[in-house]
Formats: C-alpha cells, sequence, structure tokens
C-alpha cells in the first residue's frame, strides 16, 4: 500500500512544485498553482490514481499552458497517417510524450485504462519518451485519448513530421545483436572442446580430438561467414574504391584463420585457430555495438514539419474546421490562436498580431503587424486569435526556403578518425612483413615454414586491440558527456572535438538564459504603487508581465474594474480607486520618452508618469568564465540574428568588434562559418534556432543549445543542455585527453603484435600462443581505455 505524500513546504503547488500564487486553489487540504494542476489532481482522485504523488515529490508537470486543439484528429485521412495499426475493434498508436521524466510517469501513463476502460493497455519506453496506446476504436476516438492524456498533464508532441517520417529503427544496430549472440555461442563452446588440446590431456580424451576438431570447424562457419561477413563486404567494397581501412586486415586475418583450422583439422596436422577466430569476431561485434550505440531518445536530425503542427483551422463560409496542413492552398482563409504556429506565408485579415519569430530570424523581440501585412511561415503567435488569408503553399514558404538551402541536400564530410588514418599504413606494414616472412622461409627450401609463418603473421598481427581501442575509449567518452547532459550524435565526433579551434556562437538562447532576465525600475515608485502594479499585472498573460510578477513578489490585496488589454502594447485598469496603465511609451501617451525600443514596460498612476522597468537579458550561468578560458587558446566569434542593442555589453568578450555580427540572416550564418573554414579554422557553432541550422550543418561540428533536449533541435552533431554550458571547455578537454588514450592503446597493441610477430616469423605460432596472446591483448586494452578514460574525467572534474 502506497500512502499519499503531504506537502512539505506551503508554498508550492503540490502537483508541479511551482509557487503558490497569493490566493491558490485548494481541494482536499492540498494547495495548487492553477486550475489545470487541481483539476489533473482531481481527475486522479476520483480514479483512486493519487499513488501517483507516492513515487516522487511533485512528480506533475505545471499546467499553466493553455491546452492545444485537437479536432483535427477525427479527420480520417490524419488518422490513417498517425496510427500504428487499426481494425474494425482496436487501434494502436505510438505518442511521444516530453513530460515523461521520472517513475511516477510510467506508473500514471500504464495505468490509464483506470482512467478509461475504453483503453486497454498502454506501455511506456522511458528513454524515448513515448507511450504504446492500444484503444477500443468503437468506444473512444483518438482525440478522446489525446485529450484524456492532456487532461492528467501528460500532452502528446503531435508534430507534421510524424505524418511523413518512416517508421524505422536503425537496422545496421538491429541485425547486430543476433551476430553477436551467434559469436558468442560458438566462441563459448569452441573454448571447452579446445581444452584437450591446451593441456595435453590423456590418450582416453584425446580420442575425442579429431571429433572436437569438425566440431570446432561446424561453429567457424557461422562466426566466419554469418557474424564476421560485414567485415568481408566491408573490405571487398574499400578495395574496389581503392582505400585500405582497418577491416581488410581484420578480414584478411578471419579468412585465413577459417583456411587454417580447415586444413590442419582436415589433414590431421593441428588444432587450428577456431578459439582465436570466435574470440576475435565475436570481441570486434562488441565493439562495433558500442561504436553505433547513440541516443535514440534525442533527434539530432528533423526539419522544418516537426515544428509545424499536423493540421490547421480553416474558416470556410464562417465556420471552421480542421485541414491538414498538406492540403492547405493558396487563398485559404485560416485562424490562428494563440501560441499556435503560423504554417505558411499568409496576409494579416483580422486581429491584432504579435508575432514571435525567434525561431526562424533569432530575433527575440515579438513583431507586431497591422492589417494587410505579409506574416512569414514559422512565427508563434503571442496575443488573440488572428485570422490570414494564405499567399504561399506550405512547400514555397519562407521557412521552407531555409531547409531547402543545398547545405541540407549535400552530404556532411565523415569525419576522419585516427583509425582510419592508421589503417592504411597498418595494413601496407603487415602486408609487407607478412610477405617478407614466406619469401625467406621459401628461399630457405621450407615450403611448411613459408606458408606457417606467413599465415602466422595475418593471425598474430591482425589489428583486434586496435579496432577496439577506439570504440571502447569513445563510447566511455560518450558516458560521461551524457552524464554531463552533453549528448553526441556519434563516438566520431568526439575526435573532431578535439580538433576545434574556432568558436561561433548565436546570442539568443544560445549565450543568454530564455528563462531569466534581470529587471531594474528606472524612476521613483512607492510600496502602495508597487502594489497597484503588480494586481493589474497578474491579470496578464504576456511575459514581460509575468515576469514583472515574479519580481514584485507581492500578494494580490485588490480586484481590477475595467480592464483593458492592447496585445503588444500595454494593459489598463482600475484599482482601488486609481487609473494605473503599464505598457510602451506610445501606450500611456508619453511618445518622447527617451528609453530602450524593447524590453520596457512603463507605469503611469492617475496621469502621473512613474518611470519603467527595465527588463535585461541575462548571459548564461558561467558564461563570463567560459569566454575567458577558450578566448586563452582559441578564436571566438558572435554571429546573431538578433539586433545589436548588446554589442557594447558583448565588446569585453570577443576578440573584436568585428568578430561580433549582428542582424545576420540565415544564409549569412552559413556563409560566414564557410568563409572561416577556408581560411583553414575547424569550427564549432552553437546556436539554438532553425536560423541556425545550416551554419550548424556547415560547421566541423554543430552543437544545438537547449533548456529542454526534448524540443527541436536543428540537424547537429551533438545537444548541449543549457544547464551544462559552462562545462563546455572541460568536454573540450575530455575529449583531447580521449585521443591520448587513444594514441597510448595503439602504442599497447602495438607491442603485443611485436611480441606475438617474434613467433610468427619463425613459424613457430601454436594455438594456444595465439589463444593466449589475443584475449590478453583485448582485455588490456579494454581496461585500459576504460580506466584512463575515466581518470581523466575525474581529473577535469566530470565524475
Amino acid at each position: 500500500m502506497f500512502t499519499e505524500k503531504t506537502a512539505a513546504i506551503e508554498t508550492q503547488c503540490y502537483h508541479c512544485g511551482d509557487d503558490l500564487p497569493s490566493n491558490p486553489y485548494a481541494i482536499d487540504d492540498r494547495q495548487f498553482c492553477c486550475l489545470g494542476c487541481q483539476g489533473v489532481y482531481r481527475i486522479l482522485s476520483e480514479n483512486n490514481l493519487c499513488s501517483y504523488y507516492a513515487y516522487n515529490d511533485v512528480p506533475g508537470q505545471t499546467q499553466k499552458q493553455p491546452a492545444a486543439h485537437f479536432e483535427y484528429l477525427d479527420e480520417p485521412s490524419i488518422l490513417a497517417d498517425l496510427v500504428d495499426y487499426m481494425d474494425e475493434r482496436n487501434t494502436v498508436i505510438t505518442l511521444y510524450i516530453p513530460a515523461i521524466h521520472c517513475s511516477s510517469c510510467i506508473w500514471l501513463l500504464e495505468n490509464l485504462y483506470k482512467i478509461n476502460p475504453a483503453i486497454r493497455e498502454s506501455r511506456i519506453d522511458f528513454l524515448k519518451k513515448t507511450v504504446k496506446i492500444t484503444f477500443k476504436n468503437q468506444d473512444i476516438s483518438l482525440r478522446k485519448v489525446v485529450e484524456t492524456l492532456v487532461s492528467i498533464g501528460y500532452e502528446p508532441l503531435i508534430s507534421s513530421q510524424d505524418l511523413v517520417k518512416k517508421q524505422q529503427s536503425d537496422r545496421s544496430e538491429r541485425n547486430l545483436v543476433p551476430k553477436i549472440a551467434v559469436a558468442g555461442f560458438c566462441f563459448g563452446n569452441v573454448m571447452l572442446f579446445s581444452f584437450p588440446d591446451y593441456f595435453g590431456l590423456s590418450q582416453l580424451e584425446n580420442e575425442f580430438r579429431t571429433f572436437f576438431g569438425w566440431l570446432n570447424i561446424a561453429f567457424c562457419i557461422p562466426v566466419t561467414f554469418y557474424s564476421g561477413r560485414d567485415y568481408f563486404i566491408s573490405a571487398y567494397t574499400n578495395l574496389k574504391n581503392r582505400v585500405l581501412n582497418l577491416d581488410f586486415p581484420l578480414a584478411l586475418g578471419i579468412a585465413v584463420m577459417f583456411i587454417r583450422t580447415l586444413a590442419e583439422i582436415i589433414t590431421d596436422t593441428g588444432a587450428g585457430f577456431a578459439d582465436t577466430l570466435c574470440g576475435l569476431v565475436f570481441f570486434l561485434l562488441i565493439g562495433k555495438w558500442m561504436q553505433q550505440r547513440t541516443y535514440h531518445h534525442l533527434s539530432f536530425e528533423r526539419d522544418y514539419r516537426s515544428y509545424f503542427p499536423v493540421a490547421v483551422t480553416m474558416i470556410k463560409e464562417n465556420k471552421t474546421k480542421p485541414l491538414p496542413l498538406s492540403e492547405l492552398k493558396q487563398g485559404d482563409r485560416i485562424l490562428i490562436r494563440n501560441n499556435e504556429i503560423i504554417p505558411a506565408d499568409a496576409i494579416l485579415l483580422k486581429g491584432e498580431a504579435e508575432i514571435d519569430f525567434s525561431f526562424v530570424t533569432g530575433e527575440a523581440i515579438p513583431v507586431n503587424k497591422t492589417l494587410g501585412e505579409i506574416v512569414y511561415a514559422g512565427g508563434r503567435q503571442l496575443g488573440s486569435a488572428i485570422e490570414l488569408e494564405v499567399i504561399k503553399p506550405v512547400s514555397q514558404s519562407y521557412l521552407t526556403s531555409l531547409w531547402n538551402n543545398e547545405t541540407f541536400f549535400s552530404e556532411k564530410d565523415r569525419i576522419k578518425t585516427f583509425s582510419d588514418t592508421t589503417s592504411r599504413y597498418f595494413s601496407i606494414v603487415l602486408l609487407l612483413i607478412a610477405g617478407g616472412s614466406g619469401t625467406y622461409w621459401m628461399f630457405a627450401a621450407d615450403t611448411a615454414k613459408a606458408v606457417a609463418s606467413f599465415t602466422a603473421v595475418l593471425i598474430i598481427a591482425c589489428p583486434c586491440a586496435l579496432a577496439l581501442s577506439s570504440p571502447f575509449t569513445l563510447a566511455a567518452v560518450l558516458s560521461i558527456f551524457d552524464r554531463n547532459k552533453f549528448y553526441l550524435k556519434s563516438t566520431a565526433v568526439v575526435e573532431e572535438l578535439a580538433r576545434i579551434d574556432t568558436f561561433v556562437f548565436d546570442k539568443t538562447g544560445t549565450i543568454t538564459n530564455p528563462e531569466v532576465a534581470g529587471i531594474a525600475f528606472k524612476g521613483n515608485i512607492t510600496v502602495a504603487q508597487k502594489q497597484l502594479v503588480n494586481d493589474l499585472a497578474v491579470n496578464s498573460g504576456h511575459p514581460l508581465s509575468r515576469e514583472l510578477v515574479k519580481l514584485l513578489n507581492i500578494k494580490k490585496c485588490f480586484s481590477v474594474d475595467d480592464y483593458g488589454e492592447k496585445i503588444g502594447r500595454g494593459i489598463s485598469g482600475r484599482i482601488n480607486g486609481n487609473e494605473v496603465k503599464l505598457g510602451s511609451s506610445a501606450f500611456i501617451g508619453l511618445p518622447l520618452i527617451n528609453s530602450p525600443m524593447s524590453s520596457a514596460v512603463h507605469v503611469m498612476t492617475n496621469g502621473e508618469y512613474l518611470g519603467y522597468f527595465l527588463f535585461e537579458q541575462q548571459w548564461r550561468k558561467g558564461f563570463k568564465d567560459l569566454i575567458f578560458k577558450l578566448g586563452k587558446w582559441a578564436d571566438l566569434h558572435l554571429v546573431s540574428g538578433d539586433q545589436d542593442h548588446d554589442k557594447k555589453a558583448l565588446i569585453p568578450f570577443f576578440p573584436t568588434a568585428q568578430q561580433m555580427l549582428f542582424q545576420q540572416t540565415p544564409q549569412h550564418k552559413l556563409d560566414y562559418i564557410r568563409s572561416l573554414q577556408n581560411k583553414g579554422k575547424k569550427i564549432m557553432m552553437l546556436g539554438d534556432g532553425l536560423n541556425d541550422a545550416g551554419a550548424l550543418r556547415q560547421s566541423n561540428v554543430g552543437v544545438a543549445v537547449t533548456d529542454n533536449i526534448n524540443n527541436f533541435s536543428p540537424d547537429c552533431d551533438a545537444i548541449l543542455d543549457g544547464a551544462s554550458f559552462h562545462k563546455l571547455p572541460l568536454f573540450i578537454r575530455q575529449a583531447k585527453d580521449a585521443v591520448t588514450v587513444i594514441h597510448a592503446s595503439f602504442a599497447i597493441s602495438l607491442t603485443y603484435n611485436t611480441l606475438g610477430l617474434y613467433f610468427a616469423v619463425q613459424g613457430m605460432l601454436s594455438p594456444l600462443i595465439a589463444a593466449v596472446l589475443m584475449p590478453v591483448s583485448t582485455v588490456t586494452i579494454i581496461l585500459f581505455t576504460s580506466i584512463a578514460t575515466r581518470l581523466y574525467a575525474r581529473k577535469n572534474k566530470l565524475l
């Protein structure tokens, strides 16, 4: 039995943990910050699901944001594209829910059937933050299922990209697991059957030697031709392209071991190298699996469709109806509500538009549009509902054109790793030694030793340890970065990080914290006047009003009469007999006030001007220290789509004013990165919006900085949580140390190979020596890379 938790702090919402307002909402002696949180609690209570609160403190998500409209889910064409399976009775759908974050979420979402019996089953994939729901389609619709999720605080994120994406997992990784299983099974059995040869057992047991030999051949066949086939394919493909990579000596070693094992057992001249062959393939596949492993719960390659809704509300004959985005065409009249995305270039016909274009242009200040003006796709409406007439279909909008830049269609240059570079020379040296050894014994008229030495060199010098050093080192680095909220697309990015010598920063949302703003009042205001300002601002949902209420932190005392709000301009009302106005200088009737163009809220009470609250964007935690550390050895640049309001404040952080560019379009950013690369620079670009996507892809390492890793992130090589932004120099240091570990492990590998070659060139390599040297070198490399990487992480304060 679980007992309900009690609120430890009465100033926190029982459901989501947010600060309580001056007049909180209450039910069952619990206090809530808004009606939404109170409503979720009521639903859970009515369905005996309050154990949800026993697993974690304040496990819920805030319900202050307005819920989305889901009428479009009733459209059969949209439904057919979204569901995984549907018959006459049941429907199965997988939904992405960003709010999943703890064990309470899992417990509640897997008990949906208690809220609505028409939901047969729900299963959570915690890493991917998805829930697979099976429901009776005769008793409940998809729209009702989604609205049920919204009612308990788990709104799914359904984007336009869900309709066009190919539902397929990484086939290469899926196919790798059974190959590892086969190789491991065969390796274990071959080791068991090889014991008589290792220890020279009695004559009685030696009678089984031939039988065990044939069994070993049987186990070698699937290992060679099923588990190890990818190495032969890769070696053949690269040889056709006149490229020598590490797969060539590996494939050669596997082939020689198999042929020599076959020959020795058939002719009864030896035991062959079956155990070495199976062990080699098994460890190689484990290393390959670790190298391919990536963060499936993060999306590194999204496009504008994942930012757009699935459907839009169309107005026809004074009636509204949902319309799939793909069917939206020129001339259609659409309704865009508060906080909704404008999906196509359109003309404003009705309403007051206050559009946030920060995602498209990087400009943090909302833009006001007048009737008849063109509103470009990608903006988010911050005010009340507006009506627009589409002038271009989605496929031809400005936002789509950003994504159609040739940079997104050209294949990004493959990162050249240390293994790629050394494998070419390793293969040539290996063949020379093997050929030289065989030739020497041929001239010595000892054909048997010539064949034995030639094949033995290929077997013992097979670069198993070298092939494992990089994946195990880099996989260890990825796990360390993951723990510190820095997520890389692949292990190869680590080596590219170590080469970076130039950093290019976006401003808005990258070096600035979108959640924190400093507020200062310029003028004279009394405590009583602050109370009036607070009581008026509480009624507005505008971001500046919310920040102002948070700053004042005063309990509401008075109600507001004659409240009015001009979207994007200001608010007014009569409070306790006082006329109060908050907003722009033009709104309060003083257009000539010399104050900042934006982010300033002017105050007037009873016709008297008191001054203004100035909102200044704050830099991210540790930004100044980060710039100081990087500036010692790297070149620093700023490229922003924002206005140059903060240029003076940023001058001390960058080498020259010429290396700070403002009002840059997405194409300008991309071209700037390309111009730096043409000078031989290795670029890391840090950005956050669609306007940075081209530059992120063009750079050597593109890092998307976000305060929620599940939000939209442009095509990039890494995702950096904003909370770890200040650790960037440490990540670069760790990447450099990882390369040092790889070089050291390569030296260890060469030491083992040199020792083995001493026996091989003399034709003295026995299965026992190979069986000892191969696993010992492998285990040594794995232990060395894992331990050394973590020691460096401790030195770098990442563990």
